[in-house]
Protein backbone atom coordinates (compact mmCIF):
# COMPACT_ATOMS: atom_id res chain seq x y z
CA UNK A 1 0.00 0.00 0.00
CA UNK A 2 1.21 3.50 -0.85
CA UNK A 3 0.18 4.81 2.57
CA UNK A 4 2.47 2.32 4.33
CA UNK A 5 5.61 4.28 3.49
CA UNK A 6 4.17 7.45 5.02
CA UNK A 7 3.36 5.66 8.27
CA UNK A 8 6.88 4.41 8.99
CA UNK A 9 8.27 6.15 12.05
CA UNK A 10 11.77 5.58 13.44
CA UNK A 11 13.55 6.94 16.47
CA UNK A 12 16.21 8.98 14.70
CA UNK A 13 13.67 10.64 12.39
CA UNK A 14 11.52 11.71 15.35
CA UNK A 15 14.50 13.13 17.27
CA UNK A 16 15.71 14.95 14.16
CA UNK A 17 12.24 16.47 13.86
CA UNK A 18 12.54 17.88 17.37
CA UNK A 19 15.82 19.48 16.30
CA UNK A 20 14.04 21.23 13.45
CA UNK A 21 11.25 22.50 15.69
CA UNK A 22 13.29 23.43 18.79
CA UNK A 23 16.96 23.53 17.71
CA UNK A 24 18.05 25.64 20.69
CA UNK A 25 16.38 23.54 23.40
CA UNK A 26 18.62 21.45 25.66
CA UNK A 27 18.96 17.85 24.50
CA UNK A 28 21.92 16.50 26.50
CA UNK A 29 23.69 17.83 29.56
CA UNK A 30 26.61 15.84 30.95
CA UNK A 31 30.21 15.94 32.07
CA UNK A 32 31.31 16.07 28.43
CA UNK A 33 29.30 19.20 27.68
CA UNK A 34 25.91 20.75 27.02
CA UNK A 35 24.23 20.11 23.66
CA UNK A 36 21.13 21.62 22.13
CA UNK A 37 18.97 19.57 19.78
CA UNK A 38 20.56 21.30 16.80
CA UNK A 39 24.07 20.58 18.07
CA UNK A 40 23.15 16.99 18.91
CA UNK A 41 21.88 16.14 15.44
CA UNK A 42 24.89 17.83 13.82
CA UNK A 43 27.18 15.56 15.87
CA UNK A 44 25.09 12.47 15.17
CA UNK A 45 25.22 13.10 11.41
CA UNK A 46 29.02 13.12 11.55
CA UNK A 47 29.16 9.96 13.67
CA UNK A 48 26.82 8.17 11.27
CA UNK A 49 28.98 9.21 8.32
CA UNK A 50 32.05 7.78 10.08
CA UNK A 51 30.30 4.48 10.84
CA UNK A 52 29.12 4.20 7.24
CA UNK A 53 32.65 4.91 5.99
CA UNK A 54 33.84 1.93 8.06
CA UNK A 55 31.48 -0.28 6.07
CA UNK A 56 28.71 -0.73 8.64
CA UNK A 57 25.27 -1.20 7.13
CA UNK A 58 21.70 -1.78 8.24
CA UNK A 59 21.34 -4.79 10.55
CA UNK A 60 24.97 -4.82 11.74
CA UNK A 61 25.51 -4.93 15.49
CA UNK A 62 27.81 -2.55 17.37
CA UNK A 63 28.80 -3.71 20.86
CA UNK A 64 29.35 -0.82 23.28
CA UNK A 65 31.37 -1.06 26.49
CA UNK A 66 31.30 2.31 28.21
CA UNK A 67 30.17 4.22 31.26
CA UNK A 68 27.33 6.73 30.84
CA UNK A 69 28.23 9.72 28.68
CA UNK A 70 26.72 11.97 26.05
CA UNK A 71 28.91 10.12 23.51
CA UNK A 72 27.03 6.91 24.28
CA UNK A 73 23.69 8.52 23.41
CA UNK A 74 25.10 10.12 20.27
CA UNK A 75 26.41 6.75 19.09
CA UNK A 76 23.01 5.18 19.73
CA UNK A 77 21.27 7.83 17.66
CA UNK A 78 23.79 7.45 14.84
CA UNK A 79 23.13 3.73 14.86
CA UNK A 80 19.40 4.42 14.82
CA UNK A 81 19.86 6.51 11.69
CA UNK A 82 21.77 3.80 9.82
CA UNK A 83 19.64 0.90 11.02
CA UNK A 84 22.43 -0.54 13.16
CA UNK A 85 21.66 -2.37 16.41
CA UNK A 86 23.57 -0.99 19.39
CA UNK A 87 24.31 -3.90 21.75
CA UNK A 88 24.78 -2.33 25.18
CA UNK A 89 27.28 -4.38 27.19
CA UNK A 90 27.52 -4.77 30.96
CA UNK A 91 31.10 -3.81 31.84
CA UNK A 92 30.54 -5.13 35.37
CA UNK A 93 30.51 -8.72 34.15
CA UNK A 94 33.44 -11.10 34.50
CA UNK A 95 35.77 -11.24 31.50
CA UNK A 96 34.35 -14.61 30.40
CA UNK A 97 30.71 -13.49 30.69
CA UNK A 98 31.42 -10.25 28.84
CA UNK A 99 33.14 -12.15 26.06
CA UNK A 100 30.12 -14.47 25.87
CA UNK A 101 27.73 -11.51 25.50
CA UNK A 102 29.86 -9.87 22.82
CA UNK A 103 30.22 -13.12 20.89
CA UNK A 104 26.48 -13.75 21.13
CA UNK A 105 25.59 -10.62 19.15
CA UNK A 106 28.40 -11.14 16.61
CA UNK A 107 29.25 -7.43 16.23
CA UNK A 108 30.88 -5.78 13.25
CA UNK A 109 32.50 -3.27 15.60
CA UNK A 110 33.20 -2.93 19.32
CA UNK A 111 33.12 0.60 20.74
CA UNK A 112 34.58 1.45 24.13
CA UNK A 113 35.36 4.39 26.35
CA UNK A 114 38.96 4.97 27.40
CA UNK A 115 38.10 3.74 30.89
CA UNK A 116 36.96 0.35 29.60
CA UNK A 117 39.24 -0.07 26.61
CA UNK A 118 41.25 -2.85 28.27
CA UNK A 119 38.30 -5.19 28.90
CA UNK A 120 36.75 -4.20 25.58
CA UNK A 121 39.84 -5.20 23.63
CA UNK A 122 39.95 -8.52 25.45
CA UNK A 123 36.26 -9.20 24.84
CA UNK A 124 36.40 -8.13 21.18
CA UNK A 125 38.82 -10.81 20.04
CA UNK A 126 39.35 -10.26 16.31
CA UNK A 127 36.59 -7.65 15.99
CA UNK A 128 37.82 -4.05 15.41
CA UNK A 129 37.65 -1.72 18.43
CA UNK A 130 37.14 2.06 18.39
CA UNK A 131 37.03 4.81 21.02
CA UNK A 132 33.51 6.04 21.67
CA UNK A 133 34.42 9.72 21.21
CA UNK A 134 36.57 9.24 18.09
CA UNK A 135 33.87 9.18 15.36
CA UNK A 136 33.91 12.25 13.14
CA UNK A 137 33.51 12.32 9.37
CA UNK A 138 32.05 14.69 6.83
CA UNK A 139 29.22 13.66 4.58
CA UNK A 140 25.63 12.63 4.96
CA UNK A 141 23.86 9.30 5.09
CA UNK A 142 20.30 8.26 4.50
CA UNK A 143 18.02 7.27 7.36
CA UNK A 144 18.02 3.56 6.57
CA UNK A 145 16.16 2.09 9.56
CA UNK A 146 12.73 0.48 9.37
CA UNK A 147 10.23 0.38 12.27
CA UNK A 148 10.78 -3.32 13.01
CA UNK A 149 14.57 -3.06 12.89
CA UNK A 150 16.32 -3.44 16.20
CA UNK A 151 17.63 -0.24 17.74
CA UNK A 152 19.08 -1.73 20.94
CA UNK A 153 20.12 -5.04 22.37
CA UNK A 154 19.87 -5.06 26.15
CA UNK A 155 21.11 -8.15 27.96
CA UNK A 156 18.93 -9.60 30.70
CA UNK A 157 20.43 -9.98 34.16
CA UNK A 158 20.98 -13.72 33.83
CA UNK A 159 20.58 -14.47 37.54
CA UNK A 160 19.75 -18.12 36.86
CA UNK A 161 21.88 -18.68 33.75
CA UNK A 162 23.66 -16.93 30.90
CA UNK A 163 22.30 -13.49 29.99
CA UNK A 164 19.93 -13.35 27.03
CA UNK A 165 20.09 -10.58 24.44
CA UNK A 166 16.71 -8.83 24.15
CA UNK A 167 16.18 -6.94 20.88
CA UNK A 168 14.15 -3.72 21.16
CA UNK A 169 12.86 -2.31 17.88
CA UNK A 170 12.13 1.25 16.81
CA UNK A 171 8.43 0.38 16.97
CA UNK A 172 8.72 -0.86 20.53
CA UNK A 173 10.77 2.14 21.60
CA UNK A 174 8.21 4.59 20.21
CA UNK A 175 5.34 2.68 21.86
CA UNK A 176 7.19 2.60 25.19
CA UNK A 177 7.65 6.35 25.05
CA UNK A 178 3.93 6.77 24.44
CA UNK A 179 2.79 4.35 27.15
CA UNK A 180 4.96 5.87 29.88
CA UNK A 181 3.83 9.39 29.11
CA UNK A 182 0.17 8.43 29.07
CA UNK A 183 0.41 6.45 32.33
CA UNK A 184 2.36 9.06 34.31
CA UNK A 185 1.26 12.28 32.64
CA UNK A 186 4.69 13.34 31.34
CA UNK A 187 4.54 16.42 29.11
CA UNK A 188 6.71 17.57 26.20
CA UNK A 189 9.72 19.35 27.63
CA UNK A 190 9.86 17.24 30.80
CA UNK A 191 13.37 15.88 31.29
CA UNK A 192 15.05 12.69 32.40
CA UNK A 193 18.06 11.97 34.60
CA UNK A 194 19.99 9.01 33.21
CA UNK A 195 22.13 7.74 36.09
CA UNK A 196 21.43 3.99 35.78
CA UNK A 197 24.01 2.27 33.55
CA UNK A 198 23.26 2.66 29.86
CA UNK A 199 23.59 -1.08 29.42
CA UNK A 200 20.37 -1.21 31.44
CA UNK A 201 16.94 -0.23 30.14
CA UNK A 202 16.65 2.52 32.78
CA UNK A 203 19.77 4.22 31.46
CA UNK A 204 19.03 3.99 27.75
CA UNK A 205 15.34 3.61 26.91
CA UNK A 206 14.07 6.71 28.69
CA UNK A 207 16.77 8.95 27.24
CA UNK A 208 15.53 8.08 23.76
CA UNK A 209 11.92 8.57 24.83
CA UNK A 210 12.73 12.02 26.22
CA UNK A 211 14.64 13.01 23.09
CA UNK A 212 11.68 12.00 20.91
CA UNK A 213 9.42 14.26 22.97
CA UNK A 214 11.83 17.22 23.00
CA UNK A 215 12.92 17.23 26.65
CA UNK A 216 16.35 17.64 28.28
CA UNK A 217 18.42 14.67 29.40
CA UNK A 218 20.99 14.89 32.18
CA UNK A 219 23.58 12.13 31.81
CA UNK A 220 25.19 11.06 35.11
CA UNK A 221 27.98 8.52 35.48
CA UNK A 222 26.27 6.27 38.02
CA UNK A 223 24.16 7.08 41.07
CA UNK A 224 25.26 10.43 42.50
CA UNK A 225 22.76 12.04 44.85
CA UNK A 226 24.22 15.53 44.46
CA UNK A 227 24.28 15.33 40.66
CA UNK A 228 20.65 14.19 40.69
CA UNK A 229 19.64 17.04 42.99
CA UNK A 230 21.52 19.52 40.78
CA UNK A 231 19.49 18.26 37.83
CA UNK A 232 16.24 18.57 39.80
CA UNK A 233 17.08 22.21 40.46
CA UNK A 234 17.96 22.87 36.80
CA UNK A 235 15.20 21.10 34.85
CA UNK A 236 11.60 19.92 35.21
CA UNK A 237 11.73 16.11 35.33
CA UNK A 238 9.09 13.73 34.03
CA UNK A 239 10.00 10.47 35.71
CA UNK A 240 12.64 10.51 38.44
CA UNK A 241 13.64 6.87 38.15
CA UNK A 242 14.97 5.51 41.45
CA UNK A 243 15.55 1.86 42.33
CA UNK A 244 15.03 0.68 45.91
CA UNK A 245 18.66 0.87 47.00
CA UNK A 246 19.02 4.51 45.91
CA UNK A 247 15.92 6.06 47.45
CA UNK A 248 17.03 6.41 51.06
CA UNK A 249 20.47 7.88 50.20
CA UNK A 250 18.72 10.48 48.04
CA UNK A 251 16.23 11.21 50.82
CA UNK A 252 19.09 11.91 53.23
CA UNK A 253 20.84 14.27 50.81
CA UNK A 254 17.63 16.15 49.94
CA UNK A 255 17.06 16.77 53.64
CA UNK A 256 20.58 18.14 53.97
CA UNK A 257 20.43 20.40 50.90
CA UNK A 258 16.76 21.44 50.88
CA UNK A 259 16.84 22.07 47.12
CA UNK A 260 14.46 24.18 45.04
CA UNK A 261 13.14 21.38 42.83
CA UNK A 262 11.73 22.53 39.49
CA UNK A 263 9.06 19.84 39.39
CA UNK A 264 8.67 16.06 39.08
CA UNK A 265 5.74 14.15 37.50
CA UNK A 266 6.51 10.78 39.11
CA UNK A 267 9.22 9.23 41.26
CA UNK A 268 10.56 5.76 42.00
CA UNK A 269 9.65 2.32 40.69
CA UNK A 270 8.87 -1.18 41.98
CA UNK A 271 6.86 -0.08 45.01
CA UNK A 272 6.51 -3.65 46.28
CA UNK A 273 10.26 -3.65 47.02
CA UNK A 274 10.23 -0.46 49.10
CA UNK A 275 8.95 0.04 52.68
CA UNK A 276 5.75 2.09 52.74
CA UNK A 277 7.30 4.71 55.02
CA UNK A 278 10.06 5.29 52.46
CA UNK A 279 7.54 5.58 49.61
CA UNK A 280 5.65 8.22 51.58
CA UNK A 281 8.80 10.15 52.47
CA UNK A 282 10.28 10.41 48.97
CA UNK A 283 6.96 11.43 47.43
CA UNK A 284 6.55 14.16 50.05
CA UNK A 285 10.09 15.49 49.56
CA UNK A 286 9.85 15.80 45.77
CA UNK A 287 6.07 16.50 45.77
CA UNK A 288 5.35 13.83 43.19
CA UNK A 289 3.37 10.57 43.21
CA UNK A 290 5.15 7.23 43.34
CA UNK A 291 5.30 5.19 40.13
CA UNK A 292 3.88 1.83 41.18
CA UNK A 293 5.50 0.09 38.26
CA UNK A 294 5.95 -3.40 36.99
CA UNK A 295 7.68 -3.96 33.68
CA UNK A 296 10.72 -5.66 32.19
CA UNK A 297 13.44 -5.24 29.61
CA UNK A 298 11.24 -7.28 27.30
CA UNK A 299 8.06 -5.24 27.80
CA UNK A 300 9.13 -1.74 28.80
CA UNK A 301 7.12 -0.09 31.58
CA UNK A 302 4.04 -2.21 30.75
CA UNK A 303 2.22 -4.37 31.54
CA UNK A 304 1.41 -3.01 35.01
CA UNK A 305 2.61 0.56 35.51
CA UNK A 306 -0.77 2.23 35.15
CA UNK A 307 -1.21 3.15 38.81
CA UNK A 308 0.58 5.91 40.71
CA UNK A 309 0.50 6.29 44.48
CA UNK A 310 -0.53 9.80 45.63
CA UNK A 311 1.95 11.87 47.60
CA UNK A 312 2.37 10.50 51.13
CA UNK A 313 -0.45 7.99 50.80
CA UNK A 314 1.07 4.56 50.31
CA UNK A 315 -1.19 1.91 51.83
CA UNK A 316 -0.84 -1.77 52.69
CA UNK A 317 -2.01 -2.81 49.24
CA UNK A 318 0.39 -2.01 46.43
CA UNK A 319 -1.81 -3.56 43.77
CA UNK A 320 -0.92 -2.43 40.27
CA UNK A 321 -2.92 -1.02 37.39
CA UNK A 322 -2.87 -2.05 33.75
CA UNK A 323 -0.65 0.05 31.50
CA UNK A 324 -1.96 1.70 28.40
CA UNK A 325 -1.25 -0.03 25.04
CA UNK A 326 -1.27 -3.42 26.79
CA UNK A 327 -3.26 -6.65 26.69
CA UNK A 328 -2.76 -8.92 29.70
CA UNK A 329 -3.87 -12.43 30.65
CA UNK A 330 -3.23 -14.35 33.87
CA UNK A 331 -2.76 -17.96 32.87
CA UNK A 332 -2.52 -21.21 34.81
CA UNK A 333 -0.29 -24.23 34.06
CA UNK A 334 -3.05 -25.65 31.83
CA UNK A 335 -2.85 -22.64 29.50
CA UNK A 336 -6.23 -21.30 30.57
CA UNK A 337 -7.03 -17.98 32.23
CA UNK A 338 -7.27 -18.31 36.00
CA UNK A 339 -10.29 -17.18 38.00
CA UNK A 340 -10.19 -13.80 39.80
CA UNK A 341 -8.20 -14.10 43.01
CA UNK A 342 -6.07 -17.01 41.75
CA UNK A 343 -2.40 -16.65 40.86
CA UNK A 344 -1.57 -16.91 37.18
CA UNK A 345 1.42 -16.15 34.96
CA UNK A 346 1.33 -12.81 33.17
CA UNK A 347 0.99 -13.21 29.40
CA UNK A 348 1.38 -9.94 27.52
CA UNK A 349 0.62 -8.63 24.05
CA UNK A 350 1.07 -5.13 22.65
CA UNK A 351 3.33 -2.77 20.66
CA UNK A 352 5.83 -2.19 23.50
CA UNK A 353 7.04 -5.80 23.34
CA UNK A 354 10.58 -6.58 22.31
CA UNK A 355 11.30 -8.58 19.14
CA UNK A 356 12.68 -11.67 20.86
CA UNK A 357 16.08 -12.79 22.09
CA UNK A 358 18.96 -12.61 19.65
CA UNK A 359 20.04 -15.99 18.30
CA UNK A 360 17.74 -17.95 20.65
CA UNK A 361 15.03 -19.59 18.51
CA UNK A 362 14.10 -22.29 21.04
CA UNK A 363 13.69 -19.79 23.89
CA UNK A 364 11.65 -17.49 21.65
CA UNK A 365 9.36 -20.33 20.56
CA UNK A 366 8.66 -21.18 24.20
CA UNK A 367 8.30 -17.62 25.54
CA UNK A 368 6.04 -16.48 22.68
CA UNK A 369 3.87 -19.60 22.50
CA UNK A 370 0.23 -19.00 21.55
CA UNK A 371 0.96 -15.48 20.33
CA UNK A 372 1.60 -13.96 23.77
CA UNK A 373 4.84 -13.20 25.62
CA UNK A 374 5.05 -15.28 28.79
CA UNK A 375 6.71 -13.13 31.46
CA UNK A 376 7.22 -15.74 34.16
CA UNK A 377 5.75 -13.37 36.76
CA UNK A 378 2.69 -14.31 38.78
CA UNK A 379 -0.22 -12.00 39.67
CA UNK A 380 -3.66 -12.19 41.23
CA UNK A 381 -6.48 -9.94 40.04
CA UNK A 382 -8.40 -8.71 43.09
CA UNK A 383 -10.78 -5.85 43.82
CA UNK A 384 -7.73 -3.71 44.56
CA UNK A 385 -6.01 -4.46 41.26
CA UNK A 386 -3.22 -6.76 40.13
CA UNK A 387 -1.25 -8.05 43.12
CA UNK A 388 2.20 -9.48 42.54
CA UNK A 389 2.56 -13.09 43.68
CA UNK A 390 6.17 -13.83 42.70
CA UNK A 391 8.09 -15.54 39.93
CA UNK A 392 6.67 -18.72 38.43
CA UNK A 393 10.16 -20.18 38.57
CA UNK A 394 10.54 -19.32 42.25
CA UNK A 395 7.73 -21.09 43.98
CA UNK A 396 7.94 -22.41 47.54
CA UNK A 397 6.03 -25.70 47.79
CA UNK A 398 5.51 -26.39 51.47
CA UNK A 399 3.52 -29.46 52.45
CA UNK A 400 1.70 -29.43 49.12
CA UNK A 401 0.78 -25.73 49.36
CA UNK A 402 2.07 -23.11 46.91
CA UNK A 403 3.67 -20.04 48.49
CA UNK A 404 4.75 -17.02 46.46
CA UNK A 405 7.38 -15.00 48.36
CA UNK A 406 5.98 -11.62 47.31
CA UNK A 407 2.88 -12.19 49.43
CA UNK A 408 5.01 -12.41 52.58
CA UNK A 409 7.37 -9.62 51.54
CA UNK A 410 4.47 -7.21 51.11
CA UNK A 411 3.50 -7.74 54.76
CA UNK A 412 7.07 -7.31 56.01
CA UNK A 413 7.78 -4.17 54.00
CA UNK A 414 4.66 -2.49 55.34
CA UNK A 415 6.26 -2.32 58.80
CA UNK A 416 8.30 0.89 59.32
CA UNK A 417 10.94 -1.03 61.27
CA UNK A 418 11.90 -2.96 58.13
CA UNK A 419 14.38 -1.34 55.74
CA UNK A 420 14.18 -4.16 53.21
CA UNK A 421 13.20 -7.81 53.15
CA UNK A 422 13.15 -10.87 50.94
CA UNK A 423 11.72 -14.35 51.45
CA UNK A 424 13.52 -17.45 50.20
CA UNK A 425 12.97 -21.18 50.48
CA UNK A 426 14.86 -23.56 52.74
CA UNK A 427 14.78 -27.37 52.65
CA UNK A 428 12.76 -28.94 55.45
CA UNK A 429 12.54 -32.63 56.43
CA UNK A 430 8.84 -32.43 57.28
CA UNK A 431 7.39 -29.99 54.75
CA UNK A 432 9.84 -30.35 51.88
CA UNK A 433 10.68 -26.65 51.97
CA UNK A 434 9.62 -23.68 54.04
CA UNK A 435 9.79 -19.87 53.68
CA UNK A 436 12.52 -17.96 55.51
CA UNK A 437 12.52 -14.16 55.84
CA UNK A 438 15.80 -12.28 55.41
CA UNK A 439 15.39 -8.77 56.82
CA UNK A 440 17.41 -5.59 57.03
CA UNK A 441 16.17 -3.56 60.00
CA UNK A 442 15.72 0.16 60.52
CA UNK A 443 15.13 -0.51 64.22
CA UNK A 444 17.37 -3.09 65.88
CA UNK A 445 14.74 -3.74 68.54
CA UNK A 446 12.73 -5.63 65.93
CA UNK A 447 12.95 -9.31 66.88
CA UNK A 448 11.94 -12.61 65.35
CA UNK A 449 8.96 -12.69 67.70
CA UNK A 450 7.85 -9.32 66.37
CA UNK A 451 8.15 -10.59 62.80
CA UNK A 452 6.05 -13.60 63.67
CA UNK A 453 3.38 -11.32 65.14
CA UNK A 454 3.34 -9.15 62.02
CA UNK A 455 2.88 -12.16 59.76
CA UNK A 456 0.33 -13.88 62.00
CA UNK A 457 -1.93 -10.84 61.70
CA UNK A 458 -1.98 -10.97 57.88
CA UNK A 459 -1.10 -14.46 56.66
CA UNK A 460 -2.46 -17.97 57.02
CA UNK A 461 -0.19 -20.26 59.01
CA UNK A 462 1.49 -22.12 56.16
CA UNK A 463 2.58 -18.84 54.54
CA UNK A 464 4.30 -17.49 57.64
CA UNK A 465 8.13 -17.60 57.68
CA UNK A 466 9.55 -20.56 59.54
CA UNK A 467 12.74 -18.65 60.25
CA UNK A 468 14.04 -15.08 60.30
CA UNK A 469 17.56 -13.94 59.44
CA UNK A 470 18.62 -10.35 60.14
CA UNK A 471 21.32 -8.82 57.91
CA UNK A 472 22.78 -5.41 57.19
CA UNK A 473 21.13 -3.54 54.32
CA UNK A 474 24.39 -3.42 52.36
CA UNK A 475 24.76 -7.19 52.65
CA UNK A 476 21.71 -7.86 50.47
CA UNK A 477 23.06 -8.72 46.99
CA UNK A 478 21.38 -6.78 44.18
CA UNK A 479 21.12 -6.69 40.42
CA UNK A 480 21.86 -3.56 38.39
CA UNK A 481 18.18 -2.55 38.67
CA UNK A 482 18.31 -2.77 42.46
CA UNK A 483 16.38 -6.02 42.81
CA UNK A 484 17.63 -8.35 45.52
CA UNK A 485 19.08 -11.50 43.97
CA UNK A 486 16.84 -14.14 45.49
CA UNK A 487 18.91 -17.14 44.44
CA UNK A 488 22.03 -15.60 46.02
CA UNK A 489 20.21 -14.86 49.26
CA UNK A 490 18.95 -18.44 49.32
CA UNK A 491 22.55 -19.56 49.64
CA UNK A 492 22.96 -17.33 52.68
CA UNK A 493 20.34 -19.15 54.77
Amino acid sequence: MIALDASRATVYALVAMRARVTPHATALDGAEGHFTYGELIARVVRIAADLAARGLTRGDRVAVISQNSVHYTMLQLAGAKLGLIIACQNWRLSASDLRYCVDLVDPALVVASARHMGIATEAAGDVPVALIDSFDARGNTECAAEPEDGIFIIHTSGTTGRPKAAVISHRAQIARMSALRLDIGILPGDGYISWAPMFHIGGTEHVMSTLMSGGPNVIVDGFDADAIIDALEAYPIGWLMLVPATIEPLIARIKERNPAIKGVRGVGCMAVLVPLSVVNEITTLVNAPYVNSFGATETGMPPLSGHIIPVGRAQDSLAKGLSILTELRLVGPDGRDVAPGEAGEAWVRGPTLFSGYWNAPEVNAKDFADGWFHMGDMFRLTERGYEFAGRSKYLIKSGGENIYPAEIERVLLADPRVADAIVVRKPDDRWGEVPVAVIARVDDTLTEDHVNEICAAELVSYKRPKGVVFVALDDLPRSVSGKILREVVEGMV
